[in-house]
């Protein structure tokens, strides 16, 4: 069974078809560049483009990089603010000709793929998948459940939202050695495990792809840590999920 999904991100739209059965794309994903300002109107057109790359015109499943409720952002992260009281469900469909849209948090998404078919499959403890990409994303399960919109880049790091220091977008815009910028990380993660105590982190995002150059130089947390299995295609795999079972 096929399922289309789109990731909303900071930096990208991305989406293509999606085998609900392998959890894998099925054909190469299609991204185009986040517009800035990134307006509900602008960033929609964006949608649309991935989607018409395709010629779908079945159910789509689409992530936010913020709290959603009932389809609607609650807030805004790494996107401009007008989209905050912003029925996404709605406006989405609306452009493409009243498909059936269904939306989550970017992190929710990544995790509920990682969880069935990725680095948490079978993992019943508390999990925690983070995405550390131009913020950082992040996906809360104990028992398997899903706890949605947990957001937890945004917690108080040495005075500064913690997405501001540890997320791959400040590694690239502060040019830090993936040294230095591993230390960030720890940091991070020591602070979330004090709060969670999970078993598993899953670290995801596009900066996955290149795990074995800063996650071995993580010391100090007792949780394991693993790279996302499904990299970064984890949000588009997770919201043709979501988009199936709605």
């Amino acid at each position: 069974m096929e399922i289309f999904g789109v990731d909303i991100g900071g930096s990208g739209i991305k989406g293509a078809p999606v085998d609900l059965d392998r959890g894998d794309l099925a054909q190469e994903r299609h991204k185009v560049l986040t517009p800035h300002p990134a307006t509900p109107e602008a960033v929609v057109a964006g949608v649309c483009e991935v989607v018409e790359h395709f010629g779908w015109k079945g159910p789509i499943g689409a992530t936010f990089p913020g709290v959603i409720t009932d389809g609607t952002a609650r807030t805004a992260a790494n996107v401009d603010k007008s989209w905050i009281g912003t029925d996404i469900r709605k406006l989405v469909s609306d452009r493409l000709g009243g498909a059936p849209v269904t939306v989550l948090n970017d992190a929710d998404a990544a995790g509920v793929a990682e969880m069935h078919f990725g680095a948490g499959k079978d993992r019943k403890g508390t999990v925690l998948l983070l995405t550390l990409g131009t913020g950082i994303g992040s996906a809360l399960f104990t028992g398997g459940r899903l706890v949605p919109n947990t957001e937890l880049g945004h917690l108080e790091l040495h005075g500064h939202d913690a997405e501001k220091r540890a997320s791959s977008k400040a590694r690239e815009d502060e040019d830090l050695s993936w040294e230095h910028w591993a230390h960030r990380v720890q940091k991070y993660l020591a602070h979330v495990e004090m709060l969670f105590s999970p078993e598993l982190f899953i670290i995801g995002g596009g900066v996955s792809r290149k795990a074995h150059k800063f996650l071995p130089l993580i010391e100090g947390i007792s949780a394991e840590i693993v790279p996302a299995q499904l990299q970064n295609n984890a949000g588009i795999v997770g919201a043709a999920m979501a988009a199936s079972e709605a």
